[in-house]
Protein backbone atom coordinates (compact mmCIF):
# COMPACT_ATOMS: atom_id res chain seq x y z
CA UNK A 1 0.00 0.00 0.00
CA UNK A 2 1.12 3.53 -0.77
CA UNK A 3 2.69 4.97 2.43
CA UNK A 4 0.47 8.03 2.08
CA UNK A 5 -2.55 5.74 2.53
CA UNK A 6 -1.14 3.59 5.32
CA UNK A 7 -3.55 2.32 7.98
CA UNK A 8 -4.33 4.97 10.57
CA UNK A 9 -3.75 7.96 8.33
CA UNK A 10 -6.66 10.39 7.92
CA UNK A 11 -6.91 9.85 4.17
CA UNK A 12 -6.90 6.07 4.58
CA UNK A 13 -9.75 6.34 7.09
CA UNK A 14 -11.79 8.51 4.74
CA UNK A 15 -11.23 6.13 1.85
CA UNK A 16 -12.08 3.13 4.00
CA UNK A 17 -15.27 4.75 5.32
CA UNK A 18 -16.40 5.84 1.88
CA UNK A 19 -15.50 2.56 0.20
CA UNK A 20 -17.54 0.71 2.83
CA UNK A 21 -20.70 1.68 0.98
CA UNK A 22 -19.74 4.32 -1.57
CA UNK A 23 -17.88 2.07 -3.96
CA UNK A 24 -17.42 3.35 -7.53
CA UNK A 25 -20.60 2.97 -9.48
CA UNK A 26 -23.90 2.19 -7.79
CA UNK A 27 -23.60 2.54 -4.01
CA UNK A 28 -24.75 -0.36 -1.85
CA UNK A 29 -27.91 0.18 0.15
CA UNK A 30 -27.40 -0.73 3.82
CA UNK A 31 -29.72 -3.43 5.14
CA UNK A 32 -30.33 -1.55 8.37
CA UNK A 33 -30.34 1.94 9.84
CA UNK A 34 -27.43 0.86 12.05
CA UNK A 35 -25.15 0.43 9.04
CA UNK A 36 -26.18 3.81 7.71
CA UNK A 37 -25.42 5.44 11.05
CA UNK A 38 -22.03 3.75 11.12
CA UNK A 39 -21.29 5.08 7.65
CA UNK A 40 -22.29 8.62 8.61
CA UNK A 41 -20.31 8.44 11.83
CA UNK A 42 -17.20 7.25 9.99
CA UNK A 43 -17.50 9.91 7.34
CA UNK A 44 -18.26 12.76 9.73
CA UNK A 45 -15.45 11.77 12.11
CA UNK A 46 -12.84 11.68 9.40
CA UNK A 47 -14.03 14.58 7.25
CA UNK A 48 -12.71 17.09 9.74
CA UNK A 49 -9.25 15.56 9.49
CA UNK A 50 -9.15 14.93 5.77
CA UNK A 51 -7.43 17.24 3.31
CA UNK A 52 -10.34 17.36 0.89
CA UNK A 53 -13.18 18.31 3.25
CA UNK A 54 -15.54 19.58 0.56
CA UNK A 55 -15.26 16.44 -1.54
CA UNK A 56 -15.98 14.17 1.42
CA UNK A 57 -19.03 16.22 2.39
CA UNK A 58 -20.33 16.00 -1.16
CA UNK A 59 -19.94 12.24 -1.07
CA UNK A 60 -21.90 12.05 2.16
CA UNK A 61 -24.61 14.29 0.71
CA UNK A 62 -24.86 12.06 -2.37
CA UNK A 63 -25.12 9.03 -0.11
CA UNK A 64 -28.00 10.52 1.87
CA UNK A 65 -29.79 11.49 -1.33
CA UNK A 66 -29.40 7.96 -2.64
CA UNK A 67 -30.91 6.52 0.56
CA UNK A 68 -33.86 8.90 0.31
CA UNK A 69 -34.52 7.89 -3.28
CA UNK A 70 -34.04 4.15 -2.76
CA UNK A 71 -35.40 3.63 0.74
CA UNK A 72 -37.22 0.38 1.26
CA UNK A 73 -41.01 0.86 1.15
CA UNK A 74 -42.81 1.03 4.50
CA UNK A 75 -44.94 -1.99 5.38
CA UNK A 76 -48.15 -2.06 3.35
CA UNK A 77 -49.90 -3.65 6.34
CA UNK A 78 -49.20 -0.58 8.49
CA UNK A 79 -50.01 1.98 5.79
CA UNK A 80 -53.58 3.23 5.58
CA UNK A 81 -55.57 4.33 2.54
CA UNK A 82 -54.42 7.93 3.07
CA UNK A 83 -50.72 7.01 2.97
CA UNK A 84 -50.08 7.37 6.70
CA UNK A 85 -47.29 5.11 7.98
CA UNK A 86 -47.97 3.74 11.45
CA UNK A 87 -44.59 3.36 13.15
CA UNK A 88 -45.72 4.01 16.73
CA UNK A 89 -47.49 1.36 18.81
CA UNK A 90 -49.03 1.90 22.24
CA UNK A 91 -49.59 -1.27 24.27
CA UNK A 92 -51.75 -1.30 27.39
CA UNK A 93 -50.28 -3.66 29.97
CA UNK A 94 -53.22 -3.61 32.40
CA UNK A 95 -56.66 -2.19 33.01
CA UNK A 96 -55.95 -1.72 36.70
CA UNK A 97 -54.80 1.53 38.27
CA UNK A 98 -53.90 2.72 41.76
CA UNK A 99 -55.55 6.12 41.14
CA UNK A 100 -59.07 7.11 40.06
CA UNK A 101 -58.57 10.20 37.88
CA UNK A 102 -61.85 11.97 37.09
CA UNK A 103 -61.19 12.34 33.35
CA UNK A 104 -60.05 8.74 32.97
CA UNK A 105 -62.31 6.55 35.08
CA UNK A 106 -65.96 6.84 36.15
CA UNK A 107 -66.38 7.48 39.87
CA UNK A 108 -68.01 4.09 40.31
CA UNK A 109 -65.05 2.37 38.65
CA UNK A 110 -65.14 0.09 35.61
CA UNK A 111 -65.80 -3.64 35.23
CA UNK A 112 -62.42 -5.28 34.68
CA UNK A 113 -61.76 -7.95 32.08
CA UNK A 114 -61.21 -11.42 33.57
CA UNK A 115 -57.51 -12.22 33.80
CA UNK A 116 -57.83 -15.13 31.36
CA UNK A 117 -59.04 -12.71 28.69
CA UNK A 118 -56.10 -10.31 29.06
CA UNK A 119 -53.00 -10.62 26.93
CA UNK A 120 -50.28 -12.74 28.48
CA UNK A 121 -46.70 -11.52 28.54
CA UNK A 122 -45.78 -13.87 25.69
CA UNK A 123 -48.73 -12.65 23.61
CA UNK A 124 -47.68 -9.02 24.18
CA UNK A 125 -44.14 -9.81 23.06
CA UNK A 126 -45.33 -11.85 20.07
CA UNK A 127 -47.42 -8.93 18.81
CA UNK A 128 -44.64 -6.44 19.54
CA UNK A 129 -42.16 -8.51 17.51
CA UNK A 130 -44.59 -8.66 14.61
CA UNK A 131 -45.23 -4.92 14.57
CA UNK A 132 -41.52 -4.06 14.92
CA UNK A 133 -40.69 -6.44 12.08
CA UNK A 134 -43.13 -4.49 9.92
CA UNK A 135 -41.62 -1.10 10.72
CA UNK A 136 -42.78 0.06 14.16
CA UNK A 137 -39.79 1.76 15.78
CA UNK A 138 -41.45 3.19 18.90
CA UNK A 139 -43.49 1.39 21.55
CA UNK A 140 -45.11 3.06 24.54
CA UNK A 141 -46.41 1.02 27.46
CA UNK A 142 -49.62 2.33 28.96
CA UNK A 143 -52.51 1.23 31.17
CA UNK A 144 -54.34 1.52 33.50
CA UNK A 145 -51.10 2.05 35.36
CA UNK A 146 -48.39 0.00 33.62
CA UNK A 147 -45.99 0.11 36.57
CA UNK A 148 -48.30 -1.97 38.76
CA UNK A 149 -47.80 -4.93 36.43
CA UNK A 150 -45.36 -7.26 38.26
CA UNK A 151 -43.30 -8.16 35.17
CA UNK A 152 -43.09 -4.68 33.63
CA UNK A 153 -39.29 -4.56 33.99
CA UNK A 154 -38.93 -7.90 32.20
CA UNK A 155 -41.27 -6.77 29.43
CA UNK A 156 -39.12 -3.67 28.85
CA UNK A 157 -35.99 -5.83 28.79
CA UNK A 158 -37.53 -8.19 26.24
CA UNK A 159 -38.66 -5.30 24.04
CA UNK A 160 -35.19 -3.77 24.25
CA UNK A 161 -33.83 -6.84 22.44
CA UNK A 162 -36.00 -6.25 19.36
CA UNK A 163 -33.87 -5.15 16.44
CA UNK A 164 -35.22 -1.98 14.87
CA UNK A 165 -37.04 -0.71 17.96
CA UNK A 166 -35.53 2.69 18.71
CA UNK A 167 -37.71 3.97 21.56
CA UNK A 168 -39.40 2.28 24.51
CA UNK A 169 -41.54 4.69 26.51
CA UNK A 170 -43.97 4.50 29.37
CA UNK A 171 -46.88 6.70 30.43
CA UNK A 172 -47.30 6.49 34.19
CA UNK A 173 -49.06 8.24 37.04
CA UNK A 174 -45.70 8.30 38.80
CA UNK A 175 -46.73 6.65 42.06
CA UNK A 176 -44.30 3.71 41.67
CA UNK A 177 -41.81 5.47 39.40
CA UNK A 178 -39.07 6.45 41.84
CA UNK A 179 -38.83 2.88 43.12
CA UNK A 180 -38.85 1.15 39.72
CA UNK A 181 -37.08 3.60 37.42
CA UNK A 182 -33.48 2.48 38.09
CA UNK A 183 -34.45 -1.07 37.07
CA UNK A 184 -36.49 0.15 34.11
CA UNK A 185 -33.64 2.30 32.86
CA UNK A 186 -31.23 -0.61 33.10
CA UNK A 187 -33.73 -2.76 31.17
CA UNK A 188 -33.86 -0.23 28.33
CA UNK A 189 -36.60 2.31 29.05
CA UNK A 190 -35.78 5.42 27.02
CA UNK A 191 -38.73 7.82 27.43
CA UNK A 192 -41.07 8.80 30.26
CA UNK A 193 -44.43 10.60 30.40
CA UNK A 194 -45.77 11.34 33.88
CA UNK A 195 -49.36 12.40 34.49
CA UNK A 196 -49.76 15.32 36.88
CA UNK A 197 -52.73 17.67 36.71
CA UNK A 198 -52.08 19.95 39.66
CA UNK A 199 -49.25 21.23 41.84
CA UNK A 200 -51.55 21.58 44.86
CA UNK A 201 -51.52 18.43 47.04
CA UNK A 202 -55.12 18.84 48.27
CA UNK A 203 -56.38 19.37 44.73
CA UNK A 204 -54.38 16.32 43.59
CA UNK A 205 -56.37 14.16 46.01
CA UNK A 206 -59.62 15.63 44.71
CA UNK A 207 -58.76 15.00 41.03
CA UNK A 208 -57.36 11.47 41.41
CA UNK A 209 -59.48 10.47 44.43
CA UNK A 210 -56.36 9.12 46.15
CA UNK A 211 -53.26 10.37 48.00
CA UNK A 212 -49.83 10.31 46.37
CA UNK A 213 -48.80 13.79 45.22
CA UNK A 214 -45.38 13.64 46.87
CA UNK A 215 -44.66 10.22 45.34
CA UNK A 216 -45.35 11.64 41.89
CA UNK A 217 -43.01 14.58 42.50
CA UNK A 218 -40.38 12.15 43.77
CA UNK A 219 -40.75 10.17 40.55
CA UNK A 220 -40.30 13.29 38.42
CA UNK A 221 -37.11 14.25 40.23
CA UNK A 222 -35.81 10.67 40.05
CA UNK A 223 -36.28 10.72 36.27
CA UNK A 224 -34.32 13.98 36.06
CA UNK A 225 -31.63 12.59 38.35
CA UNK A 226 -31.21 9.55 36.10
CA UNK A 227 -30.71 11.72 33.03
CA UNK A 228 -34.03 11.56 31.21
CA UNK A 229 -34.42 14.76 29.21
CA UNK A 230 -36.92 16.01 28.66
CA UNK A 231 -39.14 14.40 31.26
CA UNK A 232 -42.63 14.83 29.86
CA UNK A 233 -45.36 15.88 32.29
CA UNK A 234 -48.92 15.39 31.03
CA UNK A 235 -51.49 17.83 32.40
CA UNK A 236 -55.14 17.53 31.38
CA UNK A 237 -56.54 21.06 31.65
CA UNK A 238 -60.14 21.35 32.88
CA UNK A 239 -61.99 24.62 33.38
CA UNK A 240 -62.86 25.33 36.96
CA UNK A 241 -60.36 22.79 38.20
CA UNK A 242 -56.78 23.53 37.21
CA UNK A 243 -56.66 26.13 34.43
CA UNK A 244 -55.50 28.60 37.06
CA UNK A 245 -52.23 26.66 37.40
CA UNK A 246 -50.94 27.09 33.85
CA UNK A 247 -48.36 29.68 34.86
CA UNK A 248 -47.16 27.58 37.79
CA UNK A 249 -46.57 24.57 35.54
CA UNK A 250 -44.63 26.63 33.00
CA UNK A 251 -42.55 28.14 35.81
CA UNK A 252 -41.30 24.61 36.57
CA UNK A 253 -39.56 24.58 33.19
CA UNK A 254 -37.31 27.50 34.15
CA UNK A 255 -34.91 25.31 36.09
CA UNK A 256 -35.94 21.76 35.20
CA UNK A 257 -35.59 19.79 31.92
CA UNK A 258 -39.33 19.19 31.66
CA UNK A 259 -41.70 19.21 28.73
CA UNK A 260 -44.99 20.21 30.35
CA UNK A 261 -47.71 19.06 27.99
CA UNK A 262 -51.10 20.74 28.37
CA UNK A 263 -53.77 18.36 27.07
CA UNK A 264 -57.22 19.49 25.98
CA UNK A 265 -59.95 17.71 27.94
CA UNK A 266 -61.27 14.86 25.78
CA UNK A 267 -64.57 12.94 25.93
CA UNK A 268 -64.54 9.25 26.94
CA UNK A 269 -67.16 7.00 28.45
CA UNK A 270 -67.98 7.96 32.02
CA UNK A 271 -65.81 11.08 32.38
CA UNK A 272 -68.76 13.54 32.21
CA UNK A 273 -67.13 15.56 29.43
CA UNK A 274 -68.67 18.92 28.68
CA UNK A 275 -67.43 21.43 26.15
CA UNK A 276 -67.68 24.14 28.81
CA UNK A 277 -65.00 22.30 30.80
CA UNK A 278 -62.61 22.23 27.86
CA UNK A 279 -59.94 24.93 27.71
CA UNK A 280 -58.71 25.26 24.14
CA UNK A 281 -55.09 25.47 23.07
CA UNK A 282 -55.48 29.06 21.88
CA UNK A 283 -57.01 30.17 25.15
CA UNK A 284 -54.17 28.56 27.09
CA UNK A 285 -51.59 30.11 24.79
CA UNK A 286 -53.13 33.58 25.19
CA UNK A 287 -52.96 33.20 28.98
CA UNK A 288 -49.28 32.25 28.86
CA UNK A 289 -48.35 35.02 26.44
CA UNK A 290 -49.73 37.60 28.83
CA UNK A 291 -47.06 36.47 31.28
CA UNK A 292 -44.35 35.62 28.74
CA UNK A 293 -44.92 37.63 25.53
CA UNK A 294 -41.53 36.41 24.29
CA UNK A 295 -42.75 32.79 24.21
CA UNK A 296 -41.26 31.20 21.11
CA UNK A 297 -42.59 28.30 19.02
CA UNK A 298 -40.23 25.42 18.37
CA UNK A 299 -40.11 23.35 15.16
CA UNK A 300 -42.56 20.46 15.13
CA UNK A 301 -41.30 16.94 14.69
CA UNK A 302 -42.82 14.80 11.96
CA UNK A 303 -46.01 13.06 13.17
CA UNK A 304 -45.86 14.93 16.47
CA UNK A 305 -49.10 15.44 18.37
CA UNK A 306 -47.68 18.46 20.19
CA UNK A 307 -47.30 22.15 19.43
CA UNK A 308 -44.17 23.02 21.38
CA UNK A 309 -42.99 26.35 22.82
CA UNK A 310 -40.23 27.63 25.06
CA UNK A 311 -39.72 30.66 27.22
CA UNK A 312 -36.31 32.00 26.15
CA UNK A 313 -33.72 31.22 28.80
CA UNK A 314 -35.78 28.45 30.40
CA UNK A 315 -34.24 24.99 30.62
CA UNK A 316 -37.41 23.10 29.70
CA UNK A 317 -40.31 23.62 27.34
CA UNK A 318 -44.10 23.41 27.13
CA UNK A 319 -46.42 21.77 24.65
CA UNK A 320 -50.09 21.63 23.76
CA UNK A 321 -51.96 18.49 22.72
CA UNK A 322 -54.79 19.96 20.67
CA UNK A 323 -56.86 16.83 19.96
CA UNK A 324 -60.17 18.70 20.16
CA UNK A 325 -59.62 22.21 18.81
CA UNK A 326 -56.97 21.50 16.13
CA UNK A 327 -56.74 17.77 15.44
CA UNK A 328 -53.57 16.22 13.99
CA UNK A 329 -55.21 13.24 12.30
CA UNK A 330 -53.52 13.96 8.98
CA UNK A 331 -50.11 12.95 10.32
CA UNK A 332 -51.24 10.30 12.79
CA UNK A 333 -48.79 7.38 12.99
CA UNK A 334 -50.24 5.66 16.08
CA UNK A 335 -51.91 2.34 16.72
CA UNK A 336 -53.10 0.96 20.06
CA UNK A 337 -53.44 -2.50 21.53
CA UNK A 338 -55.70 -2.72 24.56
CA UNK A 339 -54.93 -4.90 27.57
CA UNK A 340 -57.50 -7.44 26.35
CA UNK A 341 -55.81 -7.63 22.97
CA UNK A 342 -57.95 -5.43 20.73
CA UNK A 343 -56.35 -3.30 18.02
CA UNK A 344 -57.64 0.28 17.93
CA UNK A 345 -56.53 2.30 14.93
CA UNK A 346 -57.96 5.54 16.36
CA UNK A 347 -58.12 6.68 19.96
CA UNK A 348 -61.58 8.18 19.40
CA UNK A 349 -62.97 5.46 17.15
CA UNK A 350 -65.06 2.60 18.47
CA UNK A 351 -63.95 0.14 15.81
CA UNK A 352 -61.75 -2.65 17.21
CA UNK A 353 -60.47 -6.05 16.13
CA UNK A 354 -59.33 -8.77 18.53
CA UNK A 355 -55.76 -9.85 17.88
CA UNK A 356 -55.93 -11.97 21.02
CA UNK A 357 -58.66 -14.20 19.61
CA UNK A 358 -56.77 -14.75 16.37
CA UNK A 359 -53.54 -15.47 18.25
CA UNK A 360 -55.23 -18.05 20.45
CA UNK A 361 -56.93 -19.63 17.43
CA UNK A 362 -53.47 -20.33 16.01
CA UNK A 363 -53.36 -17.68 13.30
CA UNK A 364 -50.10 -17.58 11.36
CA UNK A 365 -47.97 -14.47 11.09
CA UNK A 366 -49.26 -13.89 7.58
CA UNK A 367 -52.86 -14.21 8.74
CA UNK A 368 -52.28 -11.78 11.60
CA UNK A 369 -50.71 -9.29 9.22
CA UNK A 370 -53.72 -9.56 6.95
CA UNK A 371 -56.06 -8.84 9.87
CA UNK A 372 -53.91 -5.89 11.01
CA UNK A 373 -53.62 -4.55 7.48
CA UNK A 374 -57.38 -4.69 6.95
CA UNK A 375 -58.00 -2.78 10.19
CA UNK A 376 -55.40 -0.13 9.35
CA UNK A 377 -56.84 0.16 5.86
CA UNK A 378 -60.24 1.05 7.33
CA UNK A 379 -58.84 3.92 9.38
CA UNK A 380 -60.71 7.13 8.66
CA UNK A 381 -59.14 10.37 7.49
CA UNK A 382 -59.91 12.08 10.81
CA UNK A 383 -61.95 11.68 13.96
CA UNK A 384 -65.59 12.75 14.06
CA UNK A 385 -65.07 15.99 16.02
CA UNK A 386 -65.46 16.62 19.72
CA UNK A 387 -69.25 16.98 19.75
CA UNK A 388 -69.82 13.78 17.80
CA UNK A 389 -67.19 11.94 19.83
CA UNK A 390 -68.95 12.93 23.03
CA UNK A 391 -72.08 11.15 21.80
CA UNK A 392 -70.31 8.01 20.56
CA UNK A 393 -70.00 4.81 22.51
CA UNK A 394 -66.33 4.21 23.32
CA UNK A 395 -64.33 2.73 26.15
CA UNK A 396 -63.40 4.72 29.25
CA UNK A 397 -59.85 6.00 28.87
CA UNK A 398 -58.53 3.50 31.44
CA UNK A 399 -59.71 0.59 29.26
CA UNK A 400 -58.13 2.03 26.12
CA UNK A 401 -54.63 2.65 27.32
CA UNK A 402 -53.92 6.29 26.60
Amino acid sequence: MDRRHRKGSPKFTVLLGLQFSLAPGLPLLPSSGLQNRRLEAACLYTVGRAQNVLEALKELSRRRQFLREHAAPFSAFLTDSFGRHHSYLRISLTEKCNLRCQYCMPEEGVPLTPKADLLTTEEILTLARLFVKEGVDKIRLTGGEPLIRPDVVDIVAQLHRLEGLRTIGVTTNGINLARLLPQLQKAGLSAINISLDTLVPAKFEFIVRRKGFHKVMEGIHKAIELGYSPVKVNCVVMRGLNEDELLDFVALTEGLPLDVRFIEYMPFDGNKWNVKKMVSYKEMLDTLRQQWPELEKLPEEESSTAKTFRVPGFRGQLSFITSMSEHFCGTCNRLRITADGNLKVCLFGNSEVSLRDHLRAGASEEELLGIIGAAVGRKKRQHAGMFSISQMKNRPMILIGG
